[in-house]
């Protein structure tokens, strides 16, 4: 997903008329429960809005339409279309650890922020998602008519009196995104040094990996954050050149993190590679069966049962957390 201009959007989120008026919330505030911090109500606020439909123009896509958590927040299809049924650019990236990537794009390395990333579905396009582009005023009628976000924008946003705005949208979603934290997988024990963490053939995949694969999937969420090209440049999707303007940035994409990669199928930036195998051997790496069987054996280790299954990540159907 790339939206040009992403720059000039955020400038006028600051000043986006149709924000709810402070009253209620500055009343909400005075009902703040002990021990519920500003940082807390955020991200709780956060969750909320991440699988609320209204924040798409018809009701019918959350964010969590396209990031699952069975998937490790990422989409068991190619690509989703937007509300329109304007066909998806690319493959949905998982979330596990978002937080500390240094771009947030396949093919854009100037969205830096989560709350940046969040106006490209919003308001994005290049294609059409959320189609809520000139629905900001609409946006914020909706949400200002849930008791439960009235209460918790006041929580979350004391200095504006609980105003409910597109810009505390995008900060709430980022807080939660922020808190997606996956470091519990069979990998993450083994590489702490519990060898008993996982089998022996995925030990040799392990090695395997290191020897090949590495350079690129690199650190504790198996990425280097840059970009590269795998295979000769498609001009129905030019990458990283589409936002540079550059030809030999062609074909360029960030590397994804492999972090529950066996759940997240299918792979690349348009979904074409359907099994690790395929993704394997698009790098232009042919192993041997029994080889490429212990390098997939490795890559099934990198899922993380207890982020995929978390309940404090998943739909929230409890009361409010501000009562």
């Amino acid at each position: 997903m790339i939206l040009r201009g992403v720059a000039a959007l955020l400038i006028g989120v600051a000043t986006l008329a149709g924000g709810v008026g402070a009253g209620a919330g500055q009343d909400a505030a005075a009902r703040k429960p002990a021990g519920l911090s500003a940082d807390a109500a955020m991200a709780a606020l956060g969750r909320r809005l991440f699988y609320d439909g209204d924040l798409s123009i018809d009701g019918s896509m959350a964010c969590s339409t396209c990031h699952g958590q069975r998937h490790g927040f990422a989409e068991g299809n190619r690509s989703h279309p937007g509300v329109t049924d304007e066909p998806g650019r690319r493959n949905v990236q998982g979330l596990a650890n978002v937080g500390r990537r240094r771009s947030l794009t396949w093919g854009d390395a100037t969205i830096r922020t989560l709350e940046a990333q969040a106006l490209v579905p919003l308001l994005g396009e290049n294609p059409v998602e959320m189609a809520m582009k000139g629905q900001e005023a609409e946006l914020a009628r909706r949400l200002s008519g849930n008791a439960c976000y009235t209460r918790l924008f006041a929580v979350a946003f004391p200095e504006t009196g609980g105003r409910i705005d597109l810009a505390g949208v995008t900060r709430a979603l980022g807080a939660f995104q922020r808190g997606l934290v996956s470091d519990a997988a069979p990998a993450d024990r083994f590489v702490r040094g519990d060898q008993g963490a996982i089998s022996m053939e995925a030990r040799a995949g392990a090695a395997l990996f290191g020897q090949h694969c590495a350079a690129c999937h690199a650190g504790p969420d198996y990425t280097d954050d840059h970009f590269h090209r795998i295979g000769a440049p498609d001009p129905r999707d030019r990458g990283l050149g589409d936002v540079t303007g550059r030809a030999d940035d062609d074909g360029r994409f960030r590397t994804p993190s492999l972090r529950n990669v066996a759940v997240s199928a299918p792979y690349f930036h348009d979904g074409a590679s359907a099994t690790l195998g395929d993704a394997i051997r698009r790098h232009g790496m042919t192993f041997a069966a029994p080889e490429e069987a212990t390098l997939v054996a490795w890559l099934a280790t990198m899922t993380d049962q207890a982020f995929i299954t978390n309940p404090r990540f998943a739909y929230p159907d409890g009361p409010c957390e501000v009562g």
